[in-house]
């Protein structure tokens, strides 16, 4: 296979492949040090928050954020709420939220009148903070439900929650919610006797509503967030019988009349979101939590904390402006760069949206004492997020940690604009230069070929020099080759015409001492007429005589052939009929040559031809005169002359040796001769067949020799082309 200069140039191009690649890992690795550099800028800033709340012990709640152990269902979280909640009794309002209830069941029995027996109470409770409130809900499963009696001073009769909770004014104190029918509730405050089933007065600011259901019952209810030391406990108590209405069991977070039972509950310091609101605006997330994991504040929302954030965006959006470019980029080249490029989503899961308590190994590690930061990938595999965590010190003991989140979309925003940018310049680059290339490449082939095509150009099918190229005036490599060639092929044909005219100089030089060597040889003969010579003396007479004939009929060959050539330059065409030619040829061979027989087969119409009878007839001759020496006495040479697909094939065939199989293809050439020296005495240059090829090319012929497929003798095949 050969593989032309565009072809090598393109496989030397590809060489630059690996400079986009080597360019792609660059920006790769430009991105892992710019999330290091993110890195340290998140620790840092967990850093500057964690200072400003360091030695603060009135930041955190001395019951909740103090507990040695959180115990679940009785240590409550007040969970942020986003939007307020009606009090309907309808939990609509707490539906992005219900995965956060504790369930309580059996497990969770404070006391029950008999232990053994079976138990159809259990509910889901969540509390949360909106503003100044406290909220509560209640989705309690009983299968009888007892309501109060409106027409009894006692309000425990019956199904109802009590509410045990330390006041700043007057600590301890328990409040009951006890309905006679479905609707809107207000808390009963309890005697200070613990076994005390009568209410001092009605508490309106606790208030809320029950609803029936058909488990149940459903209950939400409201306290100001001022009336509680964090110290609370929730219980659900059940009456089955409508009669007797004793109590069945208590079931809740702590038991109401024991306040030293009380369970805490922790809720988001509005002072340190006060100090962190502020962060928001640094495009970060930031989190303080307490000892216990548990959430004490947060600011800001993960989606919109990018990382780093730049201008890209915008220009980017004003590049889109830009006209024809504007549409090449967005409709060919950028939807071609993110099938491996990938946009950063913002629609990505966040998990942690409504946590309440953080996990993580960055926290672990803060909550030990030391700063750390994470990566970890969002549930959907959609975003990267960075957490940094530092430790929060009151007295020398680790009071809880900030956390500051931020996703790797700046990051990688960046990254892909860079990478946008730096495909378009390769991708120029590789158009520029490919065509570049290309062009000359091309410009070197054309060159090239040029040269080769006036090299073909000046040397004709028989190999002589008829014209010469232009030298280049270039001063290159290829410049100079033309020129070489020029200087080349004029010496040549210098030599070629100096070849070509020693025929005929050597005819002229030699006919005149041969005529008087044969002239001297004939008077030395006639002279000698009344004398006998001796028979030696006769003999050398006649090989010199025979020499000299023999010097004649070379030099006579040499002449016919440059005579041929030149009159075929001059000789005036005509049109006659081939057929006529050959049937008359025939017909004299067959007297000439009278040990052979002729054969001539023919179609019975056939076209005729534009040029010279006469030569058309001395190429027969030539071809004719082969034939016969080659054959064998009494043989038959066969001439067929027939139209075929547009052509007139002359065929003539002889038997007889057969031609050697690397000169069938030369013995039409000048001076070219397989003859024997047996066949003849006469002397032979080669140059019948060739004067025939020349007469054949003049009548737009083609003249091939080859053998007989049956190996018994030669073919001599001419197809003319007619008008």
């Amino acid at each position: 296979m050969i593989f032309g200069i565009r072809f090598k140039l393109l496989v030397i191009l590809l060489c630059l492949l690996p400079v986009p690649y080597l360019a792609y890992q660059y920006v790769w690795e430009l991105e892992s040090y710019l999330r290091q550099g993110q890195e340290q800028t998140m620790v840092g800033t967990a850093r500057a928050v964690a200072t400003a709340l360091h030695e603060r012990p009135n930041l955190f709640d001395k019951q909740a954020a103090y507990l040695q152990k959180v115990r679940r269902g009785k240590d409550l979280y007040a969970h942020p709420i986003i939007n307020p909640i009606q009090l309907d009794g309808h939990l609509n309002d707490w539906a992005e939220y219900q995965h956060l209830a504790i369930a309580y069941d059996q497990r969770n029995i404070i006391r029950q009148s008999h232990p053994s027996s079976e138990q159809s109470l259990s509910f889901k409770h969540l509390v949360g903070r909106y503003r100044q409130y406290l909220y509560a809900m209640f989705d309690v499963a009983d299968d009888h439900v007892v309501l109060r009696n409106p027409n009894v001073l006692r309000v425990d009769k019956n199904d109802h929650i009590l509410i045990s909770l330390k006041t700043p004014e007057y600590g301890f104190q328990r409040f009951i919610i006890s309905p006679h029918e479905e609707g809107w509730v207000n808390a009963y405050l309890l005697q200070e006797s613990d076994n005390s089933g009568y209410a001092k007065h009605v508490f309106p600011s606790i208030q809320g509503f029950w609803r029936l259901t058909e488990k149940g019952y459903q209950v939400e209810l409201r306290l100001p967030l001022n009336m509680l030391m964090s110290e609370i406990a929730f219980a659900v108590t059940d009456v089955d019988n409508q009669e007797t209405r004793q109590w069945v069991s208590v079931m809740g977070t702590g038991d109401p009349d024991n306040r030293d039972d009380l369970g805490t509950v922790l809720v988001p310091s509005p002072e340190i979101e006060k100090i962190i609101r502020g962060l928001r605006y640094a495009n970060s997330r930031v989190w303080v939590i307490d000892n216990h994991n548990r959430v004490l504040a947060r600011s800001g929302s993960i989606h919109s904390s990018v990382g780093l954030k730049t201008s890209i965006e915008n220009e980017h959006h004003d590049s889109k402006l830009n006209g024809i470019w504007s549409e090449i980029e967005n409709s060919l080249l950028l939807p071609l760069y993110y099938k491996i490029l990938t946009r950063p989503p913002s629609d990505f899961v966040d998990e942690l949206e409504n946590a309440y308590s953080l996990k993580g190994k960055a926290v672990l590690e803060a909550l030990t004492g030391e700063p750390a930061s994470h990566w970890y990938i969002t549930p959907d595999n959609k975003a990267v997020i960075l957490s940094a965590a530092h430790p929060i010190f009151i007295e020398d003991k680790v009071m809880g940690a900030v956390v500051v989140e931020q996703t790797t979309h700046g990051i990688r925003t960046l990254r892909n604009r860079a990478l946008e940018q730096l495909f378009h310049v390769i991708l120029g680059m590789l158009l520029l230069s490919t065509t570049a290339l290309f062009f000359f490449a091309s410009r070197i082939s054309m060159r090239v070929t040029k040269l080769r095509n006036e090299t073909e150009a000046i040397i004709d099918k028989n190999g002589r020099i008829i014209g010469n190229i232009v030298p280049a005036s270039a001063r290159d490599e290829i410049g100079d080759l033309s020129r070489a060639f020029y200087d080349v092929i004029n010496r040549l044909n210098n030599y070629n015409n100096y070849l070509e005219n020693m025929s005929s100089r050597l005819s002229h030089e030699l006919r005149t001492p041969i005529a008087i060597v044969n002239s001297s040889l004939e008077n030395l003969a006639l002279n000698h007429l009344d004398t006998e010579l001796d028979e030696e003396s006769r003999e050398y007479i006649h090989r010199a005589q025979q020499g000299i004939r023999r010097l004649s009929k070379i030099l006579s060959s040499m002449s016919e052939a440059t005579r041929m050539e030149h009159a075929l330059q001059s000789t005036q065409t005509e049109t006659f009929a081939p057929l006529d030619v050959v049937r008359g040829c025939t017909e004299s061979y067959a007297m000439t040559y009278s040990q052979r027989k002729f054969n001539l087969e023919h179609d019975k119409t056939l076209p005729s031809l534009q040029g010279s009878p006469e030569l058309f007839a001395q190429m027969l001759d030539k071809i004719i005169a082969n034939a016969v020496e080659f054959s064998p006495i009494d043989s038959t040479i066969g001439i067929a002359m027939h139209q075929l697909d547009g052509k007139l094939v002359l065929r003539i065939t002889n038997t007889g040796p057969v031609l050697p199989d690397n000169m069938q293809s030369q013995l039409a050439n000048s001076m070219i001769s397989v003859r024997k020296s047996e066949h003849s005495q006469d002397p032979h240059l080669g140059l019948g067949l060739y004067i025939a090829r020349i007469i054949a090319e003049f009548h737009n012929g083609k003249l091939s020799i080859q053998n007989l497929p049956d190996g018994s003798g030669v073919e001599v095949l001419i197809l003319l082309t007619y008008d």
